[in-house]
């Protein structure tokens, strides 16, 4: 009888529904009809659960689960249960299946009933509904577990393993029994056993959200008060290594059960994952992320504290082509310590928590190791400001640290997994992270990876410190060069025959060339290239403007010296580049001008711009030019 009423009231849906797409005007009629239907339903679908669950009790469901203890569960074994579902015989079964399959009529006449009335909205609504009868089903049992729950409050590893044994226990059931009773009330897109494990995991998390974590908090902030956080702390991590360890079992028999459910999608992962307790208490991600982090910190402290870790080089890369950055072994500790953080990360159900765990207790990580990097160059430039060796190797092996966790976060930021962190992290970056990064507001521009904003600080404070390694060299040459810069009358002199240099440029040359070839070796490579055109730059300008900008007077014989000093110059820099003049672009014009003769430097200067760059000057402009011709003196 019941399912006949049920027909009929799907017959009158058929009508309405071709009604609103021929006489959409009819509003009224159909809202008049449609309440006259809720009425109906509204008596229909009480009384179809009042005997669903009278029958449930009527086969024994639930099955008892007095056999269950802390004792066969902690040793993996548990005594056979009988299936109520499956001993169903006769006109109990019947009477059974007949119910079930009304509740199923009902909600497919509820779904079609929905989508129609929301039609041009977020349709999405009323496909989001479980599945009534499965729910009756794990209703009573997560009833039954909780008197076994409360007892194990302290215990929460026997909780895991009680829900696991029960979903898979009787998961095989829901396809073999009734599966077929859903696809026969034509309820498209629900899986039985997809519907059993998500109730059961459902019931799992909304257990930790009343009774556990409330527990642990409560802990966390009574250690906070007497400044001992080590056994809440503890037991924090334990219960998540149980959720995890627990999604990784109740995903198994997903995955292995043949039915397309995408663990990809965000959507379906929250439903079988008891991470899902994070979606609505991101306060408590929150504080699992900075347990995460101190954990982490503690462990690598030791690392961090033995001398041996920032002198002993990576043996071996960790990835592909890292060999050349001279890392010391420090920084795959922290790689290696971030790598298990993204690992646990990995486990959570949707990408704005993997993203906000990643950003407090990942990007936390990475600015800690980036200021252990930064206090050791302070240390270094402190003590000596670079101008001895061990410092300058101590600021060398920092800067190899740096370039090559910033490789690793680039490599990883590759993979599809970062990107959507990082797609994800941009759009919520607004609600309220508290990372510390003191970023505000929406990112504009292209999407990149979850950790570009970690990827651009070493980037930073890679070029600060070559920069600042070139700053300390061309100092202590700038220091051992004054005599030649100042002395003014050598320009007008020739050099003696014996020499090929200026006496006053050797000392200068032989501490630049000392402190590069330290530089070469400690340096990685790609770093190395950035110092000595750094450092170029700096000897260009110091030379410009301490000569050609400067009260001197250059002959013919001063020509021929300078150009002689420039030549030796630019051999100590031959060692990295084909053409090191290049690198002194004003030097380098200054000392085509004086070579020019008298007739050829007028016309080159009175023509302007354009007859200079004809003549390859490209780097001075007009007017430094002019200064240059007043200082060359020409013998008659």
């Amino acid at each position: 009888m019941r399912l006949l009423a049920i027909e009929r009231l799907g017959h009158s849906e058929d009508v309405l529904i071709s009604v609103t797409e021929t006489h959409p005007q009819w509003t009224s009629l159909v809202s008049a009809v449609d309440h006259r239907i809720d009425r109906a339903l509204a008596t229909l679908r009480p009384q179809a659960i009042a005997d669903h669950r009278s029958l449930l009790g009527s086969l024994g469901w639930p099955p008892p689960l007095s056999t269950l203890t802390s004792s066969n569960l902690d040793a993996g074994k548990s005594a056979e249960v009988s299936n109520p579902l499956f001993t169903m015989q006769g006109l109990l079964k019947q009477q059974y299946c007949e119910n079930f399959l009304a509740l199923c009529h009902l909600q497919e006449l509820q779904w079609r009933r929905k989508s129609r009335q929301l039609e041009g909205h977020n349709r999405k609504v009323a496909l989001q509904q479980p599945l009534w009868a499965i729910e009756e089903l794990v209703n009573p049992i997560s009833i039954a577990c909780q008197k076994h729950f409360s007892k194990w409050i302290d215990k929460p590893e026997f909780v895991f393993a009680l829900v696991y044994k029960i979903t898979r226990d009787y998961v095989d059931t829901m396809d073999e029994l009734l599966q077929p009773l859903v696809d026969e009330a034509r309820l498209a897109g629900y899986s039985c056993r997809e519907e059993w494990i998500s109730a059961m995991v459902t019931s799992l998390v909304t257990y930790l959200a009343k009774e556990i974590f409330p527990k642990y908090v409560a802990e966390l902030d009574g250690e906070s008060v007497s400044g001992v956080q080590s056994k809440a702390r503890f037991s924090w991590l334990h219960l998540v290594d149980l959720m995890i360890a627990f999604d990784k079992q109740i995903q198994s028999l997903v995955t292995h059960s043949g039915i397309s459910l995408s663990l990809q999608d965000d959507g379906n992962l929250q439903k079988i994952s008891s991470l899902s307790v994070f979606c609505d208490r991101p306060d408590w991600l929150d504080i699992w992320a900075e347990i995460e982090l101190n954990d982490t910190l503690e462990k690598l402290k030791p690392e961090v504290d033995d001398e041996r870790n920032w002198t002993a080089k990576i043996e071996g890369a960790l990835l592909s082509g890292f060999e050349s950055y001279k890392s010391p072994a420090v920084s795959s500790a922290f790689v290696r310590r971030l790598l298990l953080v993204v690992d646990r990360c990995r486990s959570l159900p949707n990408a704005f928590l993997r993203s906000r765990f990643l950003k407090m207790a990942g990007g936390s990580i990475t600015q800690r190791y980036l200021d252990c990097l930064l206090l050791r160059c302070q240390e270094a430039e402190g003590l000596t400001a670079l101008t001895d060796d061990n410092g300058l190797i101590k600021v060398a092996n920092s800067v190899n640290a740096a370039h090559y966790f910033e490789s690793v976060l680039k490599e990883w930021c590759e993979d599809t997994f970062f990107l959507e962190l990082g797609f994800d992290h941009s759009e919520q970056l607004g609600i309220g992270i508290n990372d510390n990064s003191g970023l505000e507001g929406r990112i504009d521009g292209p999407v990149g990876c979850v950790f570009d904003e970690e990827i651009k600080k070493f980037e930073n404070f890679r070029k600060e410190w070559v920069e600042r390694i070139s700053v300390a060299v061309l100092r202590g040459f700038d220091a051992r060069c004054r005599e030649y810069i100042k002395n003014r009358r050598q320009w007008q002199e020739k050099g003696e025959e014996s020499w090929t240099i200026s006496k006053t440029l050797v000392g200068a040359l032989d501490y630049l060339q000392g402190k590069m070839a330290v530089a070469e070796e400690n340096l990685n490579r790609i770093d190395f290239v950035g110092a000595w055109r750094s450092l170029a730059a700096g000897v260009d300008h110091l030379l410009f403007n301490g000569l050609f900008m400067s009260m001197v007077k250059f002959h013919d014989a001063g020509v021929e010296r300078f150009n002689g000093d420039m030549e030796i110059l630019f051999g100590v820099f031959r060692a990295w580049c084909l053409r090191p003049e290049a690198f002194f672009p004003k030097t380098s014009d200054g000392l085509k001008l004086l070579k020019m003769s008298e007739e050829q430097l007028r016309d080159a200067i009175s023509g302007g711009g354009k007859r200079m760059k004809e003549n390859g000057i490209i780097h001075l402009n007009v007017a430094e030019a002019e200064k240059i011709q007043n200082k060359r003196v020409f013998m008659r």
